[in-house]
């Protein structure tokens, strides 16, 4: 089910495994101007969410944030056929059966502005993600690049997050930290992600990050300003 963030932000978890890890993923919808919706990293598709949206607003866009969070984007793009669908450079070609799928658009003036603006972190191409600011409300948007796994865990989730250094604070990940290959451009991606005025981090992997939001990503981030270990 979808429970309410913050005006105009909802979210829902999708729990399942992945290469063995019971994880949780998060679908973060927003509504924009004209009750258009802006469905960011679907999950699977019940009646008790689509009643829910359709209760919203009108589904206008769904996007797959990066090359791994694309599975249930058919699911969405055959239940809303009206909707555009978005993704990064490099999904078609992963995703060929998705023959609304479009690449995301750079640049400014895209319809979802001035709500939501994006930018897509670069000097990671293997993730290719995109990273949303939800300027009403200072929220960001981010998938894979920075995560939190608090709570309560099975043992080889909490073993990985713990090895990859997400498990007692907000980090990039080592499992991401290892696919950057461009450092340079990795730090002129972090360092714009920062202009904006961050008050709230909605992660897809377990947490929501309500406190010192800014200070907290600030140092999650300092991994790109320094030679990567």
């Amino acid at each position: 089910m979808l429970q309410p963030i913050d005006t105009n932000i909802w979210h829902a978890v999708h729990s399942f495994t992945a290469n063995g890890l019971p994880i949780t993923t998060r679908m973060t919808v927003v509504r924009l101007p004209d009750r258009k919706l802006f469905v960011h990293s679907p999950i699977p598709l019940d009646d008790e969410t689509r009643l829910q949206l359709d209760a919203l607003g009108r589904v206008a866009f769904i996007v797959a944030p990066n090359l791994f969070h694309h599975l249930f984007l058919g699911l969405f793009s055959d239940a809303y056929p009206e909707a555009l669908v978005y993704g990064p450079a490099g999904l078609r070609k992963k995703r060929p059966d998705l023959q609304a799928l479009r690449d995301l658009p750079t640049g400014e003036n895209q319809e979802w502005e001035p709500d939501l603006e994006h930018l897509t972190f670069e000097g990671i191409p293997a993730g290719r993600e995109s990273i949303w600011f939800h300027r009403p409300t200072g929220t960001l948007i981010v998938t894979d690049l920075v995560q939190w796994w608090q709570g309560k865990l099975r043992w080889t989730t909490q073993a990985y997050a713990i090895l990859t250094g997400v498990r007692h604070k907000p980090a990039v990940p080592l499992t991401v930290r290892a696919l950057v290959r461009d450092k340079q451009a990795a730090a002129r991606s972090a360092e714009r992600l920062l202009q904006w005025p961050i008050s709230r981090i909605v992660v897809a992997h377990n947490t929501i990050i309500e406190t010192n939001a800014y200070a907290q990503i600030t140092h999650a981030l300092r991994v790109f300003a320094a030679p990567l270990r």
